[in-house]
């Protein structure tokens, strides 16, 4: 996976991007550029203009819905760049790592909020049974899916719980 280095994590968070994660993972990655990998922000001004407050000052910031962030990586124009990308479940990180031939070859579980038929698998990750096995699907096709909140915390190797 050494040539796809351009992505250099891809994260899922329901917050998207906000505050010291934002700015701990950047700065950890040695990224230059900020992919959020969104629908509903892509077409939402408002959600973009909040989601510009939390980029850290040194870091490009492009906001784009999945389809046209899969199409951006397929065709090398994001080539350039250094980047984390920022998706809101994981059913986008599922659709976005598929659908980019193998160029992401990680994804980082950051937080996923408890809803109807959630199972918790860490303070800041819950799952319906649907998401648990796209992430296994995911991990039998190569991709390494781990839980880590913070660069600095430990992480922890996402594993389903049936």
């Amino acid at each position: 996976m050494g040539e796809f280095k351009m992505i250099k994590l891809v994260r899922v968070d329901h917050r998207l991007l906000h505050g010291q994660v934002a700015v701990s993972w950047f700065n950890s990655l040695g990224a230059n550029t900020i992919l959020v990998a969104n629908d509903a922000v892509a077409s939402d001004d408002f959600r973009k203009s909040a989601i510009r407050l939390a980029k850290p000052d040194n870091a490009k910031l492009v906001m784009k819905s999945i389809e046209d962030s899969i199409k951006a990586i397929n065709s090398g124009v994001t080539d350039k760049y250094k980047m984390l990308v920022v998706v809101e479940s994981v059913a986008d990180a599922s659709k976005l790592i598929q659908e980019t031939d193998g160029k992401i070859g990680e994804l980082n579980l950051g937080g996923t909020k408890p809803r109807e038929g959630t199972i918790n698998y860490s303070k800041t990750i819950n799952l319906t049974n649907d998401e648990g096995a796209q992430l296994t699907q995911l991990q039998q096709s190569g991709v390494d899916v781990y839980i880590q909140q913070v660069p600095s915390e430990e992480r922890q190797e996402f594993k389903k719980i049936d």
